[in-house]
């Protein structure tokens, strides 16, 4: 259950290849580190969780582990749905009622 549904996107600049594949595999480890739920998607990662500090410092933490691989320029993209109203639900939650819809 999640109150913030938080979204992702690391952008390493300047890497030899096309592929950010082990860019994006490093700071995905340090989010299964955490007691979070996440799901990769081809573009971004989701996270989801009750606190928007634990979410916003995982994410810091993945930035960091990405500048450690010896990246000089990172763009990173956050975007976080903090919902009061509805305590408890879930990603899919969102997704199943865009789809129902259909």
């Amino acid at each position: 259950m999640a109150r913030i549904i938080a979204e992702f996107t690391i952008i390493p600049l300047g890497i030899p290849s096309t592929s950010a594949s082990k860019y994006v595999a490093k700071a995905v480890s340090v989010i299964k580190s955490k007691n979070l739920k996440f799901q990769v998607t081809p573009t971004a990662t989701v996270i989801e969780g009750e606190d928007l500090g634990e979410i916003l410092n995982t994410i810091r933490e993945a930035h960091e582990a990405v500048v450690n691989m010896g990246i000089k320029r990172i763009i990173l993209h956050i975007m976080v749905d903090d919902r009061l109203d509805k305590p408890g639900r879930k990603g899919e939650d969102k997704v199943n009622v865009v789809m129902s819809q259909l």
